[in-house]
């Protein structure tokens, strides 16, 4: 939720409100993605924005959440 709430950007406060984690939480995350490449912080406009890294990390985390929904079918013995 963090890097979809920070995608183009986004300050602190409104990923702590788009996430729904508490502030001490936020800090926390926050220095765990933007250590693993997942999230950058942009001084001049002290924002936070997800990064390729993070955008593909997205993608696959949306396509293996599709992929458990689909539900397999067993064959009918008759």
């Amino acid at each position: 939720m963090i890097l979809e709430a920070a995608n183009g950007g986004a300050t602190k406060t409104r990923i702590m409100y788009k996430a729904f984690l508490s502030y001490a939480q936020l800090k926390e995350y926050l220095s765990v993605l933007i250590e693993n490449n997942l999230l950058e912080y942009l001084e001049g406009t002290q924002t936070y924005k997800t990064t390729e890294k993070g955008f593909n990390f997205l993608r696959m985390h949306n396509e293996i959440g599709e992929l458990l929904q689909t539900s397999v079918k067993e064959p009918r013995i008759q």
